[in-house]
């Protein structure tokens, strides 16, 4: 039966070859449609998500606030100052914290023989390369535990605070005054893209340890504190156990969400998988619709092709010939013409996104778009989506051919 039908099919795009050949290309036009669509859409969500990884991976970001109620007798708009006491506070009595750093902030002059610059400096701890993804190029490192330790003078910069200051120079190991003291710098950051960030890009930043900080500084209170969950799910438990435990040693109610400011990157990640989400539906609704105009096309050929075989769908029936074997070859032929057409603008689709992927994405636009994804499910979905449109473009003209009558099938001429 089905080399039947296939031996009918290539006889019927032998006779027609103009018909057939602008079908499938009208079929691959709209299948390629969807497979870009939904590739650079699927690439400039993972580019945006990448990006605020690379600012805040999965962290909150608490900083002191302004009590907005008043408290046990002590009126409102007290000044909420958290120092780094409250970083073993917060690790002692709030379960699933998996890393945690005080984040002291300060606009510094950075000098280097002739070269001076000015630009933000922050003092932390080791936790905060995994936090901020402020990973060294090769040859250098980040903070250690023994830059803590000894309160060693040693500095990590961003990649172009450092292209600024050394050119095409090997800054590692070489001495950098802050401020008038002498720092040895130990690393340089890796180059990143970045869509969100405070004060400032990660790349243009000067990194110290955060007691080495504190003392040159003489600070009394932290900036902020950021805190990583061991489980990013538990961000909301988290969150309500600050506003207790701080809450209970500056003597602010746990309901003040103005005594201390929380930034939620986590919360922050899920809505930006909600836009990305919505904007891989709505580029791939425009593909599909497309792609559906090719399936009307494909339909109105089938219509002409059972109004040219009506005598012969006579012959067939009065011979013997069943219904479903009518059906069959009506949506049989339909079928193939979708997933001929499909396959050839699959594969143009996936050339077309490797040669895109090729591109270097460091610099101008394609660090922002992103490189497109041609994932396993984009495949499947475009797949599923010529199948359906295959089978519903051959349907309905199968059911017209089906139901003919024979006797005046035979007298069609």
């Amino acid at each position: 039966m089905w080399k039947e039908l296939l031996k009918e099919f290539f006889q019927d795009l032998k006779a027609h070859k103009t018909r057939a050949f602008l079908t499938i290309i009208a079929i691959a036009w709209g299948t390629l449609t969807v497979v870009i669509l939904l590739s650079f859409g699927a690439g400039l969500g993972h580019q945006m998500q990448n990006g605020l990884l690379n600012a805040y991976n999965r962290i909150l970001t608490v900083y002191g606030g302004q009590t907005g109620m008043e408290f046990e007798g002590l009126p409102k708009g007290r000044r909420i100052s958290m120092s780094e006491d409250d970083i073993n506070l917060i690790k002692k009595t709030i379960p699933n914290i998996d890393m945690i750093s005080p984040q002291y902030r300060k606009n510094v002059t950075l000098t280097y023989n002739k070269i001076s610059t000015t630009t933000e400096c922050e003092g932390v701890n080791p936790a905060f390369e995994e936090m901020r993804r402020m990973y060294a190029v090769a040859g250098g490192r980040f903070l250690n535990d023994a830059d803590i330790l000894e309160q060693r003078r040693v500095l990590f910069l961003g990649v172009k605070i450092a292209e600024e200051i050394f050119g095409n120079e090997d800054p590692v190991g070489k001495k950098v005054t802050v401020d008038g003291i002498p720092f040895t710098l130990i690393g340089v950051m890796q180059k990143k893209i970045q869509t969100s960030m405070n004060n400032g890009p990660d790349t243009q930043r000067a990194i110290i340890p955060y007691n080495t900080f504190r003392t040159q500084y003489g600070r009394k209170y932290v900036n902020s504190i950021l805190i990583r969950p061991r489980d990013p799910s538990k961000q909301e438990m988290i969150k309500s156990e600050l506003y207790r435990v701080l809450g209970r040693k500056y003597k602010f109610d746990r309901e003040d969400e103005r005594a201390i400011q929380i930034r939620d990157s986590i919360e922050e990640e899920k809505i930006g998988q909600k836009i990305s989400f919505g904007m891989s539906i709505f580029l791939g609704s425009m593909g599909f619709l497309t792609l559906l105009i090719a399936g009307v096309g494909v339909a109105n050929i089938m219509y002409i092709v059972v109004k040219e075989r009506t005598h012969e769908i006579g012959i067939k029936m009065a011979v013997g010939a069943r219904r479903r074997y009518i059906l069959a070859q009506f949506i049989f032929e339909a079928l193939l013409i979708a997933f001929i057409g499909g396959a050839a603008g699959i594969l143009f689709s996936w050339s077309l996104v490797e040669l895109v992927r090729l591109i270097p994405a460091e610099d101008g636009a394609m660090q922002f778009l992103g490189k497109p994804i041609l994932s396993n499910g984009i495949m499947l979905l475009t797949t599923g989506i010529l199948a359906t449109i295959g089978l519903l473009s051959g349907l309905f003209p199968a059911r017209k051919a089906a139901s003919l009558d024979p006797v005046e099938a035979l007298r069609y001429e």
